[in-house]
């Protein structure tokens, strides 16, 4: 099969001087995804390192640049799903990690479950290798300038990939620092099977972002990959996903990103943006920063 990948680098309203920035390092990691992929790289393989290079980007609100909490401290939540086993990794209010996605990766493969919270889940990094960094190496400057303004709105949002790789397997990745200036152990929709993502060989994969109260009590990627089974395409579940949290919530804000069991892609979203970035049809290298840019 031909692979495909779609990354995101969040669904909110963000500021108009922050879009080329945040194009380049979305179209950096579809470029790092898609070359896992063209190797014969597997699907998780391509999402984790796809999301690495979004989680290392200072405009996201992910790994390095995440906003603090209302404590000061940065939290980060991480979710990878494998469609080939169903299987998931997932790790949330990590303090001392600076790639919270393969931690999960970790969790995944090197563990017998699923799920690791706060002082445990850097206790588990540390037994498994994984370098420790400071909290406060994590935070930037800007991130710090705008916890010291309680400033809740002005940056990108949580980052997150989904793909499909030449054997047909699926996979999906979300990580987060979450809301900004959110109170200490809040976590949302990111790390959750079945809301922040999900995946399903021969079904298809989908990624959330957006507001984490909503999508977590719509289980959206969930929903999404659900109207996949029933034969939807990834653009039609992603529309029917979207109409389906409208319904629930007067203010939903959410986006996804799908691809389907035969390879195509979508993108839905109530919010104002959505960041994507994206392998065509055309085999090049697309961004756009609303749904109504993306074409396949």
């Amino acid at each position: 099969m031909e692979p495909r990948i779609i990354v995101h680098g969040g669904a909110w309203d963000w500021a108009d001087d922050l879009h080329e920035a945040m194009a380049g390092y979305l179209q950096q990691a579809t470029a790092v995804g898609w070359d896992v992929l063209q190797a014969g790289g597997s699907a998780l393989d391509a999402v984790e390192r796809a999301v690495n290079v979004l989680e290392d980007a200072p405009v996201f609100e992910a790994g390095t640049g995440g906003i603090p909490n209302a404590d000061g401290v940065l939290e980060m939540d991480a979710l990878i799903v494998d469609g080939a086993t169903h299987k998931f990794g997932a790790v949330a209010a990590v303090r001392q990690v600076q790639y919270p996605i393969s931690l999960a990766r970790k969790v995944l493969e090197e563990t017998d479950h699923c799920f690791f919270v706060g002082a445990g889940a850097d206790q588990l990094a540390a037994r498994l290798g994984v370098p420790l960094v400071p909290n406060a190496r994590l935070i930037t400057p800007e991130a710090f300038a705008q916890f010291k303004r309680a400033d809740a709105t002005g940056t990108a949002d949580t980052v997150g990939a989904v793909a499909m790789d030449s054997m047909g397997n699926v996979a999906a990745a979300t990580s987060t620092s979450g809301l900004p200036l959110k109170p200490a152990g809040r976590v949302g929709d990111s790390p959750l099977l079945g809301s922040g993502g999900f995946a399903w060989n021969g079904v298809g994969a989908a990624g959330a972002t957006g507001y984490g109260e909503n999508i977590m009590q719509a289980l959206l990627t969930k929903y999404t990959c659900d109207k996949m089974a029933q034969g939807f395409t990834a653009q039609e579940a992603a529309n029917a996903a979207i109409h389906y949290i409208d319904g629930l919530f007067v203010n939903s804000m959410a986006g996804l990103i799908v691809v389907d069991g035969r390879g195509r892609l979508g993108v839905a979203h109530s919010t104002p943006k959505i960041a994507i970035g994206w392998v065509g049809d055309d085999g090049a290298i697309h961004t756009a920063m609303n749904g109504t840019a993306f074409k396949k």
